[in-house]
């Protein structure tokens, strides 16, 4: 998927002349890196948000237009106003094909359903990771890599090491490091219901009042008969 993207070369810069820039509906923002210098630029902002809002965006190499200049680029930074929904400011770095780059690139799960843990246990899958930083080639950035979890059962995890990745491409993880990306889990509520049910007695297991505490049950008959049999007998006495 090839995303293109306008832009004009930005010659005020400045507080307020980034200001004036978003009121007017443009969004400042910056190129550099690559075999070029720094490049301030100005951008439509109703174009951008929409762009923003496409995962290849994200993760793809963009052909950016400047001027009638087109070079490649990637999208490094953009800050959002911190609650009216506007790109404040983009940045843009510049790719080489000889130098490779380090992206994180989405993660896409896929036959969950199939998997004997969904359809024999009912579980769900966990995704610890929804993204993967990689390096390579700008020309074989993929936009997205698949994670395969149709053969899952209960209890079972998907490593980075497990990941088919697109030729070219490797994770970039620490030396050693193997980072879980998925589990197979069963929901946290069906559990808890089980254990539930599990702690609660059955009714006959249930001790009655004479088995938990015969002193007292003893004590509980006298009362009702007319009083305690030490209580009687004295009565007695004095009656005599």
């Amino acid at each position: 998927m090839k995303i293109e993207i306008s832009a004009q070369k930005r010659t005020t810069q400045g507080t307020g002349a980034s200001r004036r820039l978003r009121n007017a509906g443009k969004v400042p923002g910056i190129v550099y890196g690559g075999n070029g210098g720094p490049i301030n630029i100005e951008l439509d902002h109703k174009d951008l948000l929409h762009k923003l809002s496409l995962e290849a965006f994200h993760a793809s190499i963009l052909s950016l237009e400047v001027d009638g200049a087109k070079e490649k680029v990637l999208l490094r930074a953009f800050n959002m106003h911190p609650y009216k929904g506007r790109v404040q400011h983009i940045d843009f770095q510049r790719v080489t094909g000889d130098k490779k780059i380090h992206m994180k690139v989405p993660l896409h799960f896929v036959n969950a359903e199939i998997s004997p843990a969904v359809k024999t246990m009912g579980a769900v899958a966990n995704h610890v990771l929804n993204e993967l930083d990689v390096t390579c080639f700008p020309d074989d950035l993929p936009e997205f890599i698949e994670v395969d979890l149709g053969a899952l059962s209960v209890g079972d995890s998907v490593h980075v090491s497990d990941l088919k990745m697109p030729k070219g491409v490797e994770a970039a993880v620490h030396r050693g490091a193997n980072p879980v990306v998925a589990t197979m889990i069963v929901p946290a509520l069906i559990v808890e219901e089980e254990v539930a049910a599990a702690e609660v007695p059955a009714a006959a297991d249930v001790p009655t009042t004479e088995q938990a505490a015969p002193e007292k049950a003893a004590e509980g008959a006298g009362d009702a008969k007319g009083g305690k049999p030490a209580e009687k007998a004295a009565d007695k006495k004095e009656k005599k």
